[in-house]
């Protein structure tokens, strides 16, 4: 039993946290305003950090966007306005999920035609690999009669 308790202690203390972005002092006081801009900060990309929406980023640029949200919010601004006014300032690499348009087509596109692709090869080279194994495995006449005249009852010994 010590020692099941001492492995997932272990594995607790070994675990990531996952450390939170927002900071006490950035939370809004209306519950309903503050769900809204976590709901947007989820869907803005960290300039800093790229890969992170400013909602988990620890960047001091996520906090100033976090906090410009929030202060858009207070404002009386609507979602798709706070939206509109930081895709005006940063564009739309701000946003986690860019609109498909023909400027961010191509970012759409590729990776299912890469998809597509990758799949097409794989069944190619199956087919050839399969093609193969059964080439190989069918005899020239030459062979075929050399081994008839083994199998033939009274053939060579």
């Amino acid at each position: 039993m010590r020692r099941v308790v001492f492995i997932a202690l272990l594995t607790a203390l070994l675990m990531p946290f996952h450390a939170l972005a927002v900071q006490p002092d950035e939370i809004l006081k209306d519950p309903a305003l503050e769900t809204r801009a976590r709901t947007l900060s989820q869907e803005l990309r960290c300039m800093v950090c790229q890969n992170q929406s400013i909602d988990d980023s620890d960047a001091p640029l996520a906090r100033d966007l976090r906090l410009l949200v929030r202060e858009r919010l207070v404002k009386g601004d609507s979602d798709k306005q706070v939206l509109d006014f930081l895709v005006e300032r940063y564009g739309n690499f701000v946003l986690l999920k860019p609109p498909v348009e023909p400027q961010t087509l191509l970012l759409w596109t590729v990776s299912p035609l890469m998809l597509i692709v990758g799949i097409v090869a794989l069944v190619v080279m199956a087919r050839r690999r399969r093609s193969v194994a059964l080439d190989s495995g069918r005899l020239s006449a030459d062979e075929q009669r050399r081994l008839d005249a083994i199998i033939k009852p009274g053939g060579p010994d």
